[in-house]
């Protein structure tokens, strides 16, 4: 079965291990198509620092009424039932959701198909994948690539579609989850990735040797 006939959930955090997540956005998406999309804003759980307020905008006071991160283990833990996490530059991602929850549920080890386990990865990882596809680009910055396949413009009408009013701009979760989720779309325009099984984009998106030959052999991630 291609990786494109698979539900993928497309993720992006604003925040840091020292605030925790300030926000999050999810685009769920099975090959061009996105089905739903998801964000809010979170509590900070410790010190949001300057920093990090002048890229994501986020301060304390934005985010005081908000019910923080923790609460959403049930939805995080069911998405990751459905099908692989995804995101551009994926280590950032895990290390904040390993800092809310260390292990999901249970859930399909998508790299191998039967198979169970108990960890948030293998994610899909544009950021490894797009180097790797189309060695001629010059940065792998997530606004760069889109930039590089003239995809700014469809990822402004699906921000005004989908994002908050005041987060329709970069280091905003669910537009640079929507960014991220365009890039994975345009992957599955190109037939000859298309048709690839899930186990191979999983195993293309890690440039750990050691790692990929585990993914390649069956092995635990």
């Amino acid at each position: 079965m291609a990786w494109t006939e698979h539900l993928i959930h497309f993720v992006d955090f604003e925040g840091s291990i020292a605030s925790g997540i300030l926000e999050y956005g999810v685009v769920t998406m099975r090959g061009a198509d996105i089905v739903e999309t998801h964000t809010r804003l979170c509590r900070a759980t410790g010190r949001v620092r300057a920093e990090d307020v002048a890229v994501h905008g986020l301060d304390v006071n934005t985010v005081s009424g908000c019910a923080p991160f923790g609460e959403e283990f049930a939805r995080f833990a069911r998405w990751r039932e459905t099908g692989p996490l995804a995101a551009h530059f994926a280590n950032a991602e895990n290390t904040l959701i390993k800092s809310a929850w260390p292990y999901p549920r249970s859930s399909p080890d998508f790299a191998r198909p039967g198979a169970t386990a108990t960890e948030w990865g293998p994610w899909i990882d544009t950021g490894r994948l797009y180097p790797q596809f189309y060695p001629s680009l010059t940065s792998a910055k997530l606004a760069d690539v889109v930039a590089a396949f003239a995809l700014q413009p469809r990822l402004d009408a699906l921000a005004a579609e989908h994002c908050p009013a005041d987060r329709r701009h970069y280091h905003a979760a669910l537009y640079d989850a929507l960014a991220g989720a365009l890039l994975l779309m345009r992957l599955a325009a190109e037939q000859t990735l298309a048709s690839q099984p899930l186990a191979w984009i999983l195993e293309m998106s890690t440039l750990d040797g050691a790692r990929r030959d585990e993914l390649r052999q069956g092995g635990l991630f």
